[in-house]
């Protein structure tokens, strides 16, 4: 279903009249958040004078990090100095009127703001109250200090990746942050869950997101192949094939799939062959395999390649760059991209990865100015006295 095509009552935004407080930085945090203010909650986000870390990530226009956009948009923005009385104060009264509240500090750091949920579940029975940290709030390793590649690599994430690199020893550079953004889906997804049991129970709860147990669960083949002795097989199953005039990748994780791909290579007589005809023998041999695979693809480019091995329903795909792949008419039909806007322009989001029949998943069209809505809020709980800073505080980013 595209967005367009909506039925009765599809205009309704699932989180509709929630107020969440969002104290994170960085990735996982705010990505969690930004879920939350896509499915219509009202996300209060709380920051320094000096405004968050990400905004003055690139790219940059205008001194406006499209970055923290994507992170950000459809959220106020709040300035307090949660080291004042005043500013922990504000948080209070906040409180008062929240159903969610975010962060992702260090363990301990609430607890000495008194801002921690064991200080502020008096002030608001049901208030959810979710902590993302790279250990978890308690253990041995809850305070130490953690950022989404040290979670890669403390997580086994990249030994395990490195496994599948033949005749490589060195560990691969980080500069995609998978602990991150799955650490927030799955804060994301507790906090709906604990939005479900407060129906019943009438009472929030403290949500404890573990980014290294979130990251854990990307292993799941090594996470059981490490209590057990499993031979490898002598090629990585799922790899780059190469083509006349570049690679492909092919993934056979089915005995039709396996059976459709000899087909394609022409080698029809490999599905009984006492080699391959099973798949515990088949993984042994799977270099034999890719050996005649490879002796098929080299002579083709990889669009023909592509062309014969859909045309099988073998899953295949051409290695693309993001740029290509939000070239995909794909995404176009699914409207899988929304503009929005900030002082520095106009840029393109992603949008939510789910569609909902009965509800909007879209985000809102613009970024906040930094402190855009202290006023607004300090009036509302009765602080209009101590706002830090007037609304509408500009930050000059290089």
């Amino acid at each position: 279903m595209q967005l367009s095509d909506k039925h009765e009552g599809t205009t309704t935004k699932a989180f509709a009249g929630l107020r969440v407080l969002d104290f994170s930085t960085t990735i996982a945090g705010p990505h969690c958040a930004r879920m939350l203010a896509d499915m219509g909650a009202e996300v209060i986000k709380i920051e320094t004078d000096g405004g968050e870390t990400m905004r003055t990530r690139p790219p940059l226009r205008k001194g406006c990090s499209t970055v923290f956009g994507q992170l950000n948009v459809g959220k106020k923005s709040v300035v307090l100095d949660l080291k004042s009385e005043d500013g922990k104060e504000a948080v209070r009264r906040l409180v008062a009127t929240a159903d969610i509240l975010v962060e992702n500090f260090r363990p301990g750091v609430m607890r000495r703001l008194r801002l921690d949920y064991d200080s502020l579940r008096p002030i608001n029975p049901r208030l959810i109250y979710c902590s993302i940290s790279g250990y978890g709030q308690t253990g041995p390793s809850a305070e130490l200090p953690a950022y989404a590649p040290v979670i890669h690599a403390a997580s086994g994430y990249d030994m395990a990746h490195l496994a599948y690199q033949p005749g490589r020893d060195r560990p691969d550079y980080c500069g995609i942050y998978h602990a991150d953004v799955v650490t927030g889906t799955y804060g994301f997804g507790a906090i709906a869950s604990a939005l479900y049991q407060r129906t019943a129970t009438g009472f929030g709860q403290h949500i404890d997101v573990s980014m290294l147990e979130s990251m854990l669960t990307l292993t799941l083949t090594e996470l059981q192949s490490s209590q057990f002795a499993v031979k490898a097989p002598p090629r990585p199953m799922f790899g780059p094939t190469e083509t006349a005039n570049g690679y492909v990748m092919i993934t056979v994780a089915s005995e039709k799939t396996f059976q459709g791909l000899m087909s394609v290579i022409g080698r029809p007589e490999w599905i009984s062959d006492p080699r391959f005809s099973i798949y515990a023998v088949r993984r042994d041999n799977w270099g034999d395999v890719m050996d005649g695979v490879e002796a098929w693809s080299r002579q083709l480019t990889t669009d023909a390649c592509l062309v014969a091995l859909g045309a099988a329903g073998v899953p295949a795909s051409a290695y693309r760059t993001v740029s290509e792949a939000l070239a995909d008419p794909q995404l176009a039909h699914r409207r899988a991209l929304s503009e929005v806007k900030d002082e520095g322009g106009s840029f393109q989001v992603l949008n939510l990865p789910f569609r909902m029949s009965g509800a909007d998943t879209t985000p809102r069209e613009r970024m906040a100015v930094l402190g855009e809505h202290t006023r607004e809020l300090c009036d509302e709980v009765g602080l209009a006295d101590n706002a830090p800073i007037p609304s509408g505080k500009t930050v000059a980013q290089g």
